[in-house]
This record gives C-alpha cells, sequence and structure tokens, in this order.
C-alpha cells in the first residue's frame, strides 16, 4: 500500500481475499481524512466494496503471462472523493447506462446498480489493456 496525503495506493491479486485487502484499505484512508461524514462514508465504500466484487467475480485475465491484478487509488479533495480501479481482465461488455436493480427474488445483480445509486458518477473503459473504473462521490 502506497499512501501520499489524502490519498493511497494498493495493487492486489484478484482473488475474493483482496476484498478484505480494499476494505482495509479504505478504513485507513478514511480514517486519515478525518471525515465523520456516516452517509458518505457508507456510500462510498459501498460502491467501492461492489466494484472490488465485480472485479473478482468477472474479470478474466487477458495476460497470459501475468497473473490477474487490480489497483485501487483512493483519493479526496475539499469536495470530492474518487477511487480508481485498474484490472488486466478482459474489456467488459458493461453498458452502464442499461444497468438496473435486480428484483428481489434475485440472488445476484445488485452490485452496479448499488454502486450507481451510491455516486455522482461512475465511469468505465478499456485503455492500454486495462479495465479502468473511476467512481466519483461528493463531500
Amino acid at each position: 500500500m502506497t499512501e501520499r496525503p489524502g490519498s493511497v495506493v494498493i495493487d492486489v491479486a484478484v482473488e475474493p481475499e483482496s476484498i478484505d485487502l480494499v476494505q482495509n484499505a479504505f478504513e485507513t484512508w478514511w480514517t486519515s481524512l478525518g471525515d465523520d461524514s456516516l452517509e458518505t462514508r457508507f456510500s462510498f465504500e459501498t460502491a467501492i466494496v461492489e466494484i472490488a466484487a465485480n472485479v473478482v467475480e468477472h474479470s478474466r485475465r487477458s495476460d497470459a503471462d501475468h497473473g490477474r491484478r487490480f489497483t485501487l487509488e483512493l483519493s479526496a479533495t475539499d469536495d470530492r472523493l474518487t477511487a480508481v480501479f485498474h484490472d488486466n481482465g478482459m474489456p467488459s461488455e458493461i453498458d452502464l447506462s442499461a444497468v438496473s436493480m435486480a428484483d428481489l427474488e434475485d440472488e445476484d445483480g445488485r452490485g452496479l446498480a448499488l454502486a450507481l445509486l451510491s455516486l455522482e458518477s461512475l465511469d468505465y473503459e478499456h485503455v492500454d489493456g486495462k479495465n479502468v473504473w473511476t467512481l466519483v462521490c461528493r463531500r
């Protein structure tokens, strides 16, 4: 984990245990901000965990010479919080404008919808062989 004032970067393998590492990094980062808004924290942390879980569950390795990995960079300014995920998986075919909440009886399919509801913006692009998810939340 790399830290700068107001920011932190982690680089981890894509595996279920990575979600705990993301939550631990978020906890450390959030504490360093000194922000006591529980609503903002809950919204942003929920979105981050949901995107991390999607990366772990859905990413497929695009580079046969390297294991699946992702980085997460968390940063803060006076008015916004930003999280950027990069992973070396295959490009996603996701259309974020078409995402909707799953039915109550469905066991999954809520992650992206929850993230979208929790954020000011959620963007996805595939750049230089990497999936890039950018999450922005107002403070």
